[in-house]
């Protein structure tokens, strides 16, 4: 199809700033399957050779505003530097849903809710 001669179309408006267009919103789930990705990585070192291994991580999110926080409950085995382990999934966590999303991460809670002994590499 062509156009009109002698341009008699419509001048289209002047695009707005990306700022005043609109917004986006991240539902909870998406920072949720995010957070338990990374905490799956984070700990994948861990449990890798062993017998036994914990069960996936468990996360809740709360997004007020535009900030996320996290709550993740991990199985870690027995004996380890527990302290180590928690820290590293509270880092991956907290790198990949603010790298992911953009968001702002206020918060991460890392719970440990079981302890698994044996099956040592």
């Amino acid at each position: 199809m062509t156009a009109p001669a002698g341009g008699g179309g419509a001048a289209l408006p002047s695009p707005r700033p990306a700022a005043t267009r609109g917004r986006v919103r991240i539902a909870d789930r998406v920072y949720a399957r995010i957070a338990a990705r990374a905490a799956r990585e984070a700990l994948a070192g861990v449990w890798a050779g062993r017998s036994v291994t914990g069960a996936p991580p468990t996360v809740s999110v709360s997004a007020p505003g535009s900030t996320v926080t996290v709550r993740v409950g991990v199985e870690l085995p027995f004996p380890a530097d527990l302290g180590a382990l928690a820290r590293g999934v509270r880092q991956r966590v907290a790198a990949q849903v603010q790298g992911l999303t953009g968001t702002r991460v206020s918060e991460v809670v890392v719970v440990v809710e079981k302890l698994i002994a044996g099956g040592a590499p």
